[in-house]
């Protein structure tokens, strides 16, 4: 009488079950929720507003997982009652069925069956889940152990700042024609990749496993990012611009895409008994992965050789002139995007991994052969490692070579500062419209050029990039 297809029901349910039940479940909710808002409280104390706007992220993850669950357990039942003949489930199986036989059902006639079963639905409600956790902690990971790779260059950035030199007289020095010896060229330009552009490549996908950033690679580029963008500031900090940057980066590759959901959609689509497509799906990434780190390294041997034909240094030090003409220098978001779906989809491999194996077993079928699961592991745990001590590093660092910087450049109150002056200066370009005079030319060319920097943040607050201003340029 109290006995459902289900099980009992609530009616016939002791009560302190039911209070013991929810009494967990909440004190578990709650806690997670106090963790949240500890860690934000933190992050905005620090001044950590990218990594605050990351956890903003998670939590809306969170929230969207969270009304998942709320569809499928209010749907239920009716997804229960959607009855389809039997004879269209025999197709694109992940596992083979044995037979033609099929589980009768109360709620579905002759020849029909649930279009998916309570089982099937809590089994994917579920998947879900795990998918979403364990993307957004492998995100955190590999921002994480990639951050503290490029923290150790932290230690050449102070080297740098100790150096005391004015900045006109660097500018003044007598150029060095002979740059060959230069540790930057030598490991870049002569013997490999000199006449060869086979060799150039292959050393620039060897050199991605061993030593990606070197401290040659590190003051070159810190120079020529300085002297295109801060000539009169010699001791920026660069490492910390870097840190800021990658920090604002992070926010874009926490959680789950609508994009990726459609390849979510689409691997548990060509999961197929024989097809063993989450193996050959597993290489994917990996190529991709060595792709974009081979391409990165190749920009660095591409200004080397640029340096190198046109001889130039300054006090020894090689000054190496951003340029977009190296693809993906000006287009810092595709490689954004790339490496957000390599750590994607090779959260999906691993997430799917562990929940066949918890809710079906090692021996599933579903699961595979032994041959074709541990490549995919090692797959899976060579990305890992090598997107967070490689890729990351080369992406923080080169992509700060285009003619475009990031308005990380400034403090968030300078940031703030510079859009409320351009503001002024545009409601004061309307009054003195009328007026004349040396005055009327000065006020009006600050005003452009507070224009030019207000323009430049509302653009920025989109593609994260700031155009230098073309007074920079004149200054060069």
């Amino acid at each position: 009488m109290g006995e459902a297809e289900g099980g009992t029901t609530l009616e016939y349910t002791p009560t302190w079950v039911v209070a013991g039940v929810c009494t967990v479940i909440v004190a578990i909710s709650l806690a997670l929720e106090r963790v949240l808002h500890f860690a934000g409280v933190t992050l905005k104390r620090k001044n950590q507003k990218p990594l605050f706007e990351a956890l903003q992220k998670v939590k809306e993850e969170l929230m969207l997982l969270g009304f998942i669950s709320l569809l499928l357990t209010v749907f239920q039942n009716v997804i229960n009652k959607i009855c389809v003949p039997a004879d269209v489930t025999r197709h694109m199986l992940p596992c083979k069925r044995e037979g033609h036989e099929f589980e009768e059902s109360t709620t579905c006639g002759e020849n029909k069956v649930p279009l998916l079963s309570t089982e099937a639905l809590h089994h994917l409600h579920i998947f879900i889940f795990v998918l979403a956790i364990v993307h957004v902690t492998f995100c955190v990971l590999t921002v994480v152990f990639g951050g503290l790779r490029i923290r150790q260059w932290k230690r050449w950035e102070d080297e740098f700042a100790k150096k005391n030199y004015d900045t006109q007289q660097v500018l003044k020095s007598k150029t060095v024609t002979d740059v060959h010896q230069h540790a930057f060229i030598k490991d870049h330009f002569l013997g490999i990749g000199k006449n060869s552009v086979i060799l150039g490549w292959l050393h620039s996908f060897v050199k991605q496993f061993y030593g990606s950033v070197t401290k040659s690679d590190y003051a070159t580029l810190r120079l020529g990012f300085i002297m295109t963008h801060c000539r009169t500031n010699p001791k920026f900090n660069f490492h910390k611009y870097m840190i800021r940057a990658l920090e604002d980066d992070f926010k874009k590759v926490v959680g789950i895409s609508w994009y990726l959901w459609i390849f979510v959609v689409i691997f548990l689509l060509l999961n197929v008994n024989g097809w063993h497509t989450y193996f050959w799906i597993a290489f994917l990434p990996f190529v991709l992965l060595l792709a974009v780190g081979t391409k990165l390294e190749h920009v660095i041997t591409q200004l080397a050789h640029e340096v190198a034909e046109k001889h130039v240094a300054i006090e020894g030090d090689l000054v190496v002139k951003p340029s977009d003409e190296h693809f993906w220098l000006g287009r810092p978001r595709i490689v954004l995007f790339l490496i957000h779906f390599i750590l994607f989809q090779n959260s999906f491999e691993i997430a799917f991994f562990f929940w066949i194996w918890v809710q079906y077993g090692f021996d599933s079928c579903i699961m595979g052969q032994v041959r074709y699961i541990v490549p995919r592991l090692v797959i899976g745990v060579f990305i890992q490692v090598l997107c967070s001590s490689s890729t990351l590093p080369l992406y923080a660092i080169v992509t700060q070579m285009g003619t475009s910087f990031k308005k990380a450049i400034f403090d968030e109150h300078v940031q703030v500062g510079l859009v409320g002056w351009a503001q002024k200066a545009k409601k004061k370009k309307g009054l003195k419209a009328a007026g004349n005079g040396s005055g009327q030319d000065s006020s009006h060319e600050a005003t452009s050029r507070g224009i030019q920097l207000g323009s430049a943040f509302r653009k920025a607050s989109t593609p994260e990039e700031i155009q230098p201003a073309a007074g920079s340029e004149n200054s060069k």
